[in-house]
């Protein structure tokens, strides 16, 4: 009778589980990345809780001119891009890490839930870990310029959100005011 609603308590929580880890194993080439891309490439900030600050960086820096960037804000926000890539690649590695042990905990018939719940969380952990990663690769993007250069980064992503609206842009995603 125990060993059935064991057999039970983890299959429902394999099922509910199923849903939060497939995504992270869908495709080991893209990474974790899930959560950082839509289906136009753009504004993940306002369209979901997730950001992907690479895509504001490249965005910066792909207006440079536009937006008056200064030869030395654009080598800062280079190395803000830099940091932020090896940070986030070694938090998908822990993450990817802790979702494969997590399978293995569910698959394993004798693991009590407590350890389970307590993997979930860590897994939960490291993805909030993720995000604030990327907040305050932001955060520190912004602060390198000025005020008159967020206006007119703003602008320059203002008119390509109205270009991909209108389906008039076909140039490579970036993201994210």
């Amino acid at each position: 009778m125990k060993t059935s609603i064991l057999v039970i308590s983890v299959t429902s929580m394999i099922a509910l589980l199923g849903l939060g880890v497939q995504p992270s194993l869908a495709d080991l080439e893209q990474g974790y990345s899930h959560a950082y891309s839509s289906e136009h490439g753009c504004c993940e900030e306002m369209m979901g809780h997730h950001a992907h600050p690479a895509d504001h960086l490249r965005h910066l820096l792909q207006h440079q001119k536009e937006i008056g960037l200064t030869e030395e804000q654009v080598k800062k926000l280079k190395a803000i891009e830099l940091d932020f890539d090896r940070a986030q690649i070694k938090s998908d590695a822990e993450i990817h890490v802790a979702e494969r042990e997590l399978l293995a905990l569910v698959e394993e018939e004798k693991t009590e839930l407590s350890a389970i719940e307590a993997k979930v969380k860590q897994s939960e952990m490291l993805e909030v870990g993720l995000r604030m990663l990327a907040f305050k690769a932001r955060h520190e993007a912004l602060g390198v310029l000025t005020p008159e250069q967020r206006e007119k980064g703003k602008a320059a992503h203002e008119k390509r959100m109205h270009e991909m609206m209108s389906g008039q842009h076909s140039g490579a995603p970036s993201g994210g005011y």
